[in-house]
């Protein structure tokens, strides 16, 4: 059998064997320069202002904070947000799909723009192909401005395929982080893209999800973290990557989009109509939220994509930080869990005796993407060694019913896990876009919330714990011989539960290669 050493090895060559093949191919496009940056004013007048005025003291430095656990929760939230922006929305995404959702909340956009609303949305580009139409028109407004991170200069075809191998360190450097600011008072960051699955709203597959609703100083921070990656000069206006439609098609189209939110909608979830019922259902979150110190980490932008990504990044930083401190107990809820020697080395107070330290993320069974847990599984073993008391979400787990509001998507569908949060002794949350895995680490944008509030710790803290119940989670150990074991209400097994055996075999197979930090 191929060690871990060799296997890696021979992955290596035959990439740069290939990739040399293909050198010429694709290259980077050259920096933006965007011109002098334009100060950011503020609203002197909006609802968002007399809430902040109603629920902080103006001389405090604090934030009000809202968990957003259900994605339809999260859809009408952001949809309600909209409906009362007075000045400006800035939106950053990793994901944004062409989707149900993703075009209502465009149109809602498009609607807001058209009362003067400056809009501005900041894409990633490794999920804008096939969805540039929707982009295209929408820039086509005069009040919204559409940018893409780090796109590839090929758009379309085997170019643009070509590109991620010839150029392989650059297109690794993503925008993952996930922002909503609303006038400059209002935020949302968490780990929920924008499309259907993520807001309880798709028939087959639906993510457990969590984001946080901050009013206050903090949503400042996160405009801080946009404007950091709106003035890259690796964030390219959308004209400049695609062709833009005629300003009459353009505005027949707009207009047809924006109508279209009005009409009898196809969702579950019940959007507001208007600024008034909108501004009704704001005005109870934000009488619920909880006032606690926080800060907000984000990773700026690399000033060099092609430069090696080999330190970890600020929000990495903040992590180890927090771990370093925890006294008692450390609860982990990661889409992608992956950890390695260097880390789990560098971890001194993991596992030790008086530190518990449990983590949940998703099995074979409930994974959107096998190669990600393949990197899981190639270090399972050694995390367990390392003293993790490890859990796998089953795909059938219960407790979908109380995360998900799509009851029938739960009896007929998968629930996946795509949360990201830890809990430090039950007083301290960190939450945002970072899986706890080596691309958050090295090469990912992030952007956390580390808020010191036991009170919203303690509900994080027993929704994992929920998570990890045996009708819901696999429990994994190793056994006396050093073999994997998974435990649920259902007995014990000895291979990946609920997954066939190619799916197993492309795991195991993908699992002999070194590329977890790329996964």
């Amino acid at each position: 059998m191929l060690t871990r050493q060799v296997v890696p090895l021979i992955a290596r060559l035959s990439l740069l064997l290939f990739a040399g093949l293909l050198a010429g191919c694709a290259r980077g496009l050259p920096p933006v320069d965007h011109g002098p940056v334009l100060a950011v004013s503020s609203e002197a007048e909006s609802f968002t202002t007399d809430q902040r005025r109603m629920h902080l003291d103006p001389e405090s430095r604090l934030s009000a904070f809202g968990l957003l656990d259900t994605g339809r929760d999260a859809f009408v939230v952001r949809s309600a947000l909209i409906e009362t922006a007075s000045q400006r929305i800035d939106a950053q995404y990793y994901i944004w799909n062409d989707d149900a959702s993703g075009r209502y909340l465009a149109g809602r956009l498009v609607a807001a723009a058209d009362r003067g609303v400056q809009v501005r949305l900041l894409l990633d580009d490794i999920n804008v192909a096939g969805k540039e139409s929707l982009f295209a028109m929408m820039e086509a407004h005069p009040a919204i401005s559409i940018r893409i991170f780090n796109p590839s200069p090929s758009r379309k075809g085997v170019g643009r395929w070509l590109s991620f191998i010839t150029d392989f360190d650059r297109i690794n450097r993503r925008m993952h982080n996930k922002t909503f600011v609303v006038d400059g008072n209002v935020g949302i960051t968490g780990g929920r893209n924008i499309g259907d699955e993520y807001f309880d709203e798709h028939q087959e597959l639906n993510f457990r999800d969590r984001d946080v609703m901050v009013l206050g100083p903090l949503a400042g921070a996160m405009t801080d973290n946009f404007e950091a990656y709106w003035q890259s000069p690796w964030s390219y206006p959308l004209g400049q990557l695609y062709e833009l439609p005629e300003s009459e098609r353009a505005g027949d189209r707009l207009s047809g989009l924006s109508r279209a939110t009005t009409e009898p909608l196809p969702f579950a979830a019940p959007v507001p109509q208007g600024r008034d019922q909108a501004e009704s259902l704001l005005a109870g979150w934000f009488a619920d939220s909880v006032t606690a110190e926080a800060e907000l980490v984000f990773d700026p932008p690399p000033e060099d994509l092609e430069a090696p990504a080999d330190k970890p990044r600020s929000t990495a930083k903040a992590l180890f930080d927090l771990i370093e401190s925890a006294r008692k107990e450390i609860l982990i809820e990661s889409a992608y869990l992956i950890l390695a020697d260097e880390q789990l080395n560098g971890l001194d107070n993991l596992g030790n005796h008086r530190l518990k330290v449990a983590a949940i993320t998703n099995s074979l069974a409930t994974n959107d993407l096998v190669t990600n847990h393949s990197g899981y599984a190639r270090w399972r073993s050694d995390m367990l060694e390392q003293g993790f008391d490890l859990y796998e979400l089953r795909p059938d787990a219960p407790a979908c019913k109380r995360w998900v509001a799509n009851e029938q998507a739960c009896d007929n569908g998968v629930v996946s896990l795509h949360s990201k949060a830890v809990v430090f002794d039950r007083e301290t949350l960190f939450i945002g876009s970072f899986n706890v895995n080596l691309r958050s680490i090295y090469l990912n944008g992030e952007t956390v919330l580390v808020i010191r509030s036991p009170q919203l710790a303690r509900a994080v803290a027993e929704d994992i714990e929920r998570a990890m119940a045996p009708e819901n989670s696999w429990r994994v150990s190793l056994n006396e011989q050093g073999s994997l074991v998974w435990q649920s209400r259902d007995g014990e097994v000895y291979q990946e539960p609920e997954s066939g055996f190619w799916r197993r075999a492309a795991s195991r197979m993908l699992s002999w290669l070194s590329i977890e930090k790329y996964l």
